[in-house]
């Protein structure tokens, strides 16, 4: 225990000789967390639409005002011609085209079926779905409000008598930055741990310093446990930081223990240095190691479920995403923080996670050669 505990002190000492790595530990995650949480969103605040209006009746423009008046929507050009409005379309001047055509005031005003055409640029097929679920939303409630204009002289419509109230749980003002800010933390604390403890090693191979701990009589496990250490804190010292960044500028909930997400992010880094160390043991150069790393991250994180629901990821991939450390922690952080779940409710992600932190560990261990 006590050359681990001086081989910790010298891996920290090593750490923070270089100055700007010891600033980029506690750099990076401030402005990482201070971009990243308000921008990367999938909410959609102005769809830009065309207004195609043949009927230029009181009813159209009743319609053209709700959309207005809609924080979704902003008008961005009116025409009368169909071809125009394509081609606005085609230029990605706007993202959708409305079409109102002749006699649908009529229609409606009798209480008759009136149709309308909307075309939507389903380039990016997720802000198509959106600004079609928006408009769809409108076009409901203006529905609705006709109908209950014209119930007094159309033929007798059968009142709703069940008045259905929604409420959204965990999340009741759907503010994404609450469901962001968890994922963004499990990124910052993968690109920590993961990165800076691969590093650590390959640099002192390239070196040659790591020779003069080979000649010594440090066995190997007590080697990667002190290489393990010093980002295992560092990496709860930035999801502390996280945490501290969320609360006074985003206001993030926290409904459930602290210790268990800590308890939860410390089994998870033991994973992800492990697995980082196991890179490291057959990398020669830190460029093949970052090569390695960066493929490694990036199938990690998209894979993670924290822009792509699990639900909704092939079969597959769904068996892949049963070694991704990334895919439990972003759901750990998400079920803790927001939904204030137990250690009963997140006992088989933990379980899973110390699984790959052995498995990933032992390997590096043993891969691990001391070449004098």
């Amino acid at each position: 225990m006590r050359t681990i505990l001086y081989l910790i002190r010298k891996e920290f000492i090593q750490i923070f000789r270089n100055k700007f790595i010891g600033r980029a530990i506690f750099g990076v995650p401030i402005v990482q967390m201070l971009i990243l949480v308000p921008a990367v969103t999938f909410e959609i605040r102005e769809v830009r639409i065309c207004i195609i209006d043949q009927d230029m009746s009181t009813i159209s423009r009743s319609l053209i005002n709700r959309l207005e008046g809609s924080t979704f929507f902003r008008i961005t050009n009116t025409t009368f011609s169909e071809e125009e409005g394509n081609r606005l379309l085609l230029e990605d001047k706007c993202n959708l085209v409305l079409h109102i055509p002749e006699n649908f005031g009529r229609d409606a005003g009798l209480g008759k079926p009136a149709h309308l055409l909307a075309t939507v640029n389903a380039i990016n097929a997720s802000s198509a779905q959106l600004s079609w679920a928006y408009l769809n939303g409108v076009i409901r409630d203006f529905n609705s409000d006709l109908i209950m204009q014209n119930i007094n002289y159309v033929q007798p419509v059968q009142a709703s008598v069940i008045n259905i109230n929604n409420r959204y749980w965990y999340n009741e003002m759907l503010n994404y930055k609450f469901y962001m800010l968890p994922g963004i933390l499990g990124i910052l604390v993968t690109a920590i741990g993961f990165i800076l403890a691969g590093l650590n090693l390959v640099r002192e191979k390239e070196i040659g310093t790591i020779e003069q701990i080979n000649v010594t009589p440090v066995r190997k496990h007590q080697f990667i446990i002190a290489k393990m250490v010093p980002f295992l804190i560092i990496g709860l010292a930035d999801l502390t930081l996280g945490l501290v960044i969320g609360r006074i500028f985003f206001h993030i909930p926290f409904e459930g223990s602290i210790a268990l997400l800590f308890l939860s992010a410390s089994v998870f880094l033991v994973a992800v240095l492990g697995f980082a160390i196991f890179i490291s043991t057959f990398s020669g150069t830190q460029q093949q190691f970052m090569f390695i790393a960066f493929f490694c991250m990036i199938i990690f994180i998209l894979m993670s479920g924290i822009f792509t629901p699990l639900e909704s990821m092939p079969a597959w991939a769904q068996k892949i995403d049963l070694i991704n450390p990334v895919a439990y922690i972003m759901r750990i952080n998400r079920m803790v923080m927001l939904k204030g779940s137990t250690l009963s409710d997140i006992l088989r992600d933990i379980y899973s996670l110390a699984a790959i932190a052995v498995f990933f560990t032992a390997f590096a261990v043993r891969r691990y050669r001391k070449t004098a």
